[in-house]
């Protein structure tokens, strides 16, 4: 992304944008039944009956320093925890509940310290999802219309907790709301929950699930591009947040750099999930895939951190992207004839070279269409190959006008 851009955005907003590239986790009570962080609502659990999960969770695999140190290793530069899912189980030790992982949970630990602790160690940005709604509370189903007295209770029991979220653990450096279906932003007052969050967490970036547009969109399950700072949060497997046991498809290390680059391409972010076991522990299946991806980032990464749309587009090989003076070309569709074409490019191409072994590679430029040759016929990395093209000046592009000639 070039300079000009990054500087149209407020400065808390930047280290974000540059990054690209975040882990979201799921864990709580419903790693337990193992079917999905929904599976209160559609089994129908009494509150009764899932209160009893509490008493068996003591995730004793939970090393908060194992999952930064495999978002690290992945080439993650940020993560979002849950706190607080629908289901109303804290993970810290709330003032205003006792449904808690210190108070109801067999545990007896805050997993939000511990997470915040290892991550401020490890340099990792720390990233707080917190639900609006609570199943739990009667007063939630009601709504503000039917009951607004209890409404004003529940509104307040979440102002309190978002509260001791910013207060309690240090500089926290995005809030990650969900769960404010199917009320409005007057209905939880989120002009006013925001202000006291920015006031106790000046350079805080919010997203835009309290109502407000706040500072970034969230497309969720699906890559859509805005106009302004966004970040599509998608799953490792089929559908499921929380940890699902019965869910076998996994998405390869291929698909999910796939993602990635189209995100980065989109002047987007990709902020993957996986749910831990009950455990504590993250399947290794999902593993081998998150340090396949890293292993592809180390390579390849600096066509990714701080990159963002560029300006030619290359849907036949793959997708674009761009950052300063050069071009990445990310081929996904490697044809094995020794040869590609770029088209669109106004700039002076200075050279072109392999991102991961920075071979250089001979080159014809012909006005706007430049012939990159010498490539291998076997496809040199299976899950993206990225040639880089560097130029004179930021990169520009001219309109077709091949059918004038």
């Amino acid at each position: 992304m070039s300079s000009e851009k990054m500087l149209k955005f407020p400065e808390r907003l930047r280290w974000w944008i540059e990054a690209r590239f975040g882990l979201f986790i799921h864990w709580g009570l419903y790693s337990i039944p193992a079917r999905g962080e929904w599976v209160m609502f559609f089994e129908r659990i009494p509150k009764s009956e899932y209160v009893k999960l509490a008493r068996k969770f003591n995730p004793r695999k939970f090393n908060a320093d194992e999952w930064v140190s495999l978002a690290k290793e992945t080439g993650m530069r940020y993560i979002v925890l849950t706190t607080r899912h629908h289901d109303g189980f804290c993970l810290w030790d709330s003032k205003v509940s006792d449904f808690t992982s210190v108070k109801a949970a067999a545990a007896k630990r805050d997993f939000i310290a511990e997470y915040v602790e290892t991550c401020r160690r490890a340099g990792m940005r720390i990233g707080f999802y917190y639900s609006l709604l609570d199943w739990r509370w009667p007063e939630y189903w009601d709504g503000p219309a039917k009951n607004p007295g209890g409404w004003a209770k529940f509104r307040n029991y979440v102002y309190e907790q978002v509260r001791e979220l910013m207060i309690n653990y240090g500089k926290i450096d995005i809030l990650w709301y969900d769960g404010a279906w199917p009320y409005t932003a007057e209905d939880w007052q989120s002009e006013r929950l925001n202000t006291m969050v920015r006031s106790l967490q000046p350079d805080i970036i919010i997203n835009n699930r309290s109502g407000l547009p706040e500072d970034f969109e969230t497309p969720e399950q699906h890559i859509r591009y805005h106009d302004r700072p966004w970040e599509s949060c998608m799953t490792i497997d089929e559908s499921w947040w929380g940890y699902h046991a019965g869910d076998r498809h996994l998405k390869s290390p291929l698909e999910i750099v796939r993602l990635l680059v189209k995100c980065v391409a989109g002047n987007g972010n990709l902020l993957l999930n996986v749910g831990p076991k009950a455990d504590g522990s993250i399947p290794e299946a999902y593993k081998r895939r998150l340090r396949a991806v890293g292993e592809w980032l180390k390579r390849n990464g600096e066509s990714i951190y701080g990159a963002g749309a560029a300006p030619i587009k290359v849907s036949h090989l793959g997708q674009a992207t761009a950052k300063g003076n050069k071009v990445y070309v990310h081929i996904f569709y490697w044809t094995g004839k020794g040869e590609i074409c770029v088209a669109g490019i106004k700039n002076k191409v200075i050279e072109a070279y392999m991102l991961a072994d920075n071979k250089r590679l001979p080159f014809e430029q012909k006005e706007d269409r430049l012939f990159i040759r010498g490539l291998p016929r076997k496809v040199p990395d299976p899950i993206d190959t990225v040639i880089a093209i560097e130029l004179e000046g930021e990169p520009e592009s001219v309109p077709p006008s091949f059918w004038m000639k």
